[in-house]
């Protein structure tokens, strides 16, 4: 082999198995003569059979590959550090579990929604806005006019649908709606903040 490329992400989720091939960790193209071998490099042992992640640096891949091919050259088009993520055993989350904890975060998210809309209310006088138009409209005193506050409640269902551009299976676009957004945003967040702090500690072991 004289020319080999490889790309890889950060991480390839959680594993069951104590040893990781180049192929469990990263794409390779080598050509057919030598695409196979590479495939089924041994790249990282887990140390230890516990729940654990661990960092891998592509300088590890590249030579784990040139101990195997001494006159190959390798290119790198992904990321430069790879997380690992092992588990003994396949994670089962039984379905009583997985339904408690999604009730009780809707309970919460409701809680604190319905909570933050009646504060919003009450910090502008919404209601006394609310007699204020149907007074000017139509020259009667209402607490509560119904007239403007069901409109009202059911345009902010309407718009909170509209802008998290999701409701069940259905969807306005195929644009990643602004919850998918954060927490696509928290998910690179954490995996970078792990690998620094993976990084450190290995720098720390080596020292």
């Amino acid at each position: 082999m004289r020319y080999g490329y490889l790309h890889q992400t950060y991480g390839k989720g959680t594993d069951h198995r104590q040893k990781d091939h180049l192929s469990d960790v990263a794409e390779v193209y080598a050509g057919d003569a030598c695409q196979g071998a590479l495939e089924k490099l041994p790249v990282f042992q887990i140390p230890e059979n516990t729940e654990n992640m661990y960092l891998l640096s592509v300088l590890e891949l590249v030579q784990a590959i040139t101990a195997l091919y001494p006159k190959a050259t390798v290119s790198n088009v992904g990321e430069s550090d790879i997380l690992l993520s092992y588990a003994p055993q396949p994670k089962k989350e039984k379905k009583l579990i997985l339904w408690a904890k999604i009730l009780f975060v809707s309970a919460v998210l409701f809680c604190g929604a319905a909570t933050t809309i009646m504060c919003f209310h009450s910090d502008t006088q919404l209601p006394l806005i609310f007699q204020n138009y149907y007074a000017m409209a139509y020259g009667e005193n209402t607490e509560l006019p119904k007239l403007v506050t069901i409109p009202y409640s059911l345009g902010l269902v309407v718009g909170i649908l509209v802008f998290f551009n999701h409701f069940s299976k259905f969807a306005l676009s195929k644009d990643p709606t602004p919850i998918e957004v954060e927490m696509t945003t928290y998910e690179k967040e954490t995996i970078t903040s792990t690998i620094e702090q993976l990084g450190r500690k290995k720098r720390e072991e080596k020292q």
